[in-house]
C-alpha cells in the first residue's frame, strides 16, 4: 500500500515475467466522480437490463477475468499480491451477472478516500461500462474523492475519464488519502437505481 499512497503501481511485463515494476506516469488517467458521461443509449441500456451487480462476491474471478485476455500485466506474483490486499479488505470488486454467469466486472485498491482502478472486463455488451456506472455509484455514495483510472484509454474518455498532471494528480492523491472512505457501507444497487439517481444529480 506504500507504492499507492505515493502514487506509483505494479505491473508485469506480461503474463509469464516473473518480475514486477512500478510506474509512475507523467500523465495520469482519473474518471471524475461526478463527471461520469452516462450516454442516452447507455441509460436506455442500464433501464432494460437484467444484470445483477454485487460485490467482493467473487474477487479471485474478476481478476481472473481480467487476464483472461492475448496480452496482459497480470502475472502469478500481481494475482498473489491482490488476492492479500482482499483478504485484507484493501481490494475490492464489483461484479456484474447475467443469471448465473459473470459477464463483467472490475477492481481495484481503496486507501482512505481513494480508489485506484485496476481493471476490468466484459463477456456482454456494455457489462464493463454499467459496471463502471455502478462503481461510481458507488464510490460517491461511500464518500470517494479520486478514481484512478491509470491510463487514459478511449474507453474510459468515452465514459468521462480525463488525463491530468503529475503533480496535479499528486495533490488530488494526497488529498483524498487523507479522508475517510467505505467501500464497504453503501447499499446495492440495481442498474435501474444507479441509472435513476445519476439523471438526477445531472
Amino acid at each position: 500500500m506504500q507504492g499507492y499512497a505515493t502514487g506509483i503501481f505494479p505491473m508485469a511485463e506480461h503474463r509469464d515475467d516473473p518480475e514486477i515494476f512500478w510506474v509512475d506516469p507523467l500523465k495520469r488517467g482519473i474518471l471524475p466522480l461526478r463527471g461520469f458521461h452516462l450516454s442516452r443509449s447507455l441509460r436506455r441500456d442500464m433501464r432494460r437490463t437484467t444484470y445483477r451487480i454485487t460485490t467482493n462476491t467473487e474477487f479471485e474471478a474478476v481478476v481472473d477475468g481480467c487476464a483472461d485476455r492475448a496480452e496482459t500485466w497480470i502475472n502469478t506474483e500481481i494475482r498473489s499480491l491482490y488476492l492479500a490486499l482482499h483478504d485484507q479488505k484493501e481490494a475490492h470488486s464489483l461484479e456484474v451477472w447475467d443469471g448465473q454467469d459473470l459477464v463483467g466486472g472490475v477492481y481495484g485498491v481503496t486507501l482512505g478516500a481513494a480508489f485506484f482502478g485496476e481493471s476490468m472486463f466484459s463477456r456482454q455488451t456494455n457489462a464493463s461500462k454499467i459496471a463502471l456506472a455502478c462503481l461510481v455509484d458507488r464510490l460517491l455514495d461511500g464518500g470517494f474523492k479520486l478514481f484512478d483510472t491509470q491510463f487514459l484509454t478511449d474507453h474510459l474518455a468515452s465514459l468521462g475519464a480525463i488525463e491530468i498532471s503529475r503533480d496535479r494528480y499528486q495533490k488530488a492523491l494526497q488529498e483524498a488519502t487523507a479522508r475517510p472512505a467505505s467501500f464497504l457501507n453503501p447499499p446495492m444497487r440495481t442498474p435501474q437505481d444507479v441509472v435513476q439517481r445519476m439523471t438526477q444529480m445531472s
